[in-house]
């Protein structure tokens, strides 16, 4: 489950895609403007991000310009409403990874970030690993040798965000953050009745020790 940002200043686009894109698994933050974009991103870990070409307090190169300097590397891909030649290459050149041109199909929005989230340039992947446990992203499968137990969507979601920065420490409220959309009803109690339920699962195939507690630092998955 990627979490992705999209930023447009089209509020009622934004809700009709947030709507769509959460239909088709994805975990779904919003930006109205450029300023809220660019403290999205620099506040939270996104798997890909959805820009629009304008942004009204900037357009949407200024502020993949800002994403990609600091950084910034989950892949882009831009909205426009604009045809023309120069402006797909001043989108590109920013370094947005891929184009769409309104009015545009759900569907076509859905195939190419699904291609971008299939590039090898970036860290996404079907499947993860440590210490002997896999999950299957697709699948939401976690499995330790020849035994296996699915997930629901937010203890896949949780766990593939632990997996992905193995080593580091997270708090109940850091892990909130990235993993529940920042409109829903999710709460540090929420994330800790998750862990609990992602660990019992984990029993089940041996290794409910995967996920590890610190009192003082948060939880963590050991490399």
């Amino acid at each position: 489950m990627a979490k992705l940002l999209l930023a447009d200043d089209d509020f009622e686009l934004v809700r009709g895609l947030s709507r769509y894109l959460n239909s088709q698994g994805y975990v779904v933050e919003t930006a109205l403007t450029g300023g809220d974009a660019l403290q999205m991103l620099s506040g939270f870990s996104f798997e890909i991000v959805i820009l629009d070409w304008q942004l009204g307090d900037m357009t949407g190169v200024e502020v993949l310009r800002q994403y990609r300097s600091s950084g910034g590397k989950a892949p882009v891909l831009m909205l426009t409403g604009l045809s023309d030649l120069d402006s797909k290459e001043a989108g590109l050149d920013a370094g947005a990874d891929d184009y769409l041109t309104k009015p545009f199909e759900v569907r076509e929005l859905s195939a190419r970030l699904r291609s971008l989230l299939r590039r090898p340039a970036h860290l996404i992947s079907t499947d993860m690993e440590a210490d002997g446990v896999n999950l299957e992203i697709e699948t939401r499968t976690v499995s330790n040798g020849n035994q296996s137990v699915r997930l629901s969507k937010r203890e896949a979601a949780l766990l593939e965000f632990l997996l992905r920065h193995k080593d580091r420490h997270f708090s109940s409220a850091q892990i909130r953050d990235n993993v529940w959309p920042l409109d829903s009803e999710g709460s540090e109690d929420t994330v800790r009745t998750c862990i609990r339920t992602l660990r019992q699962k984990l029993s089940r195939i041996g290794r409910a020790d995967l996920i590890r507690t610190d009192l003082k630092c948060g939880y963590i998955i050991d490399a």
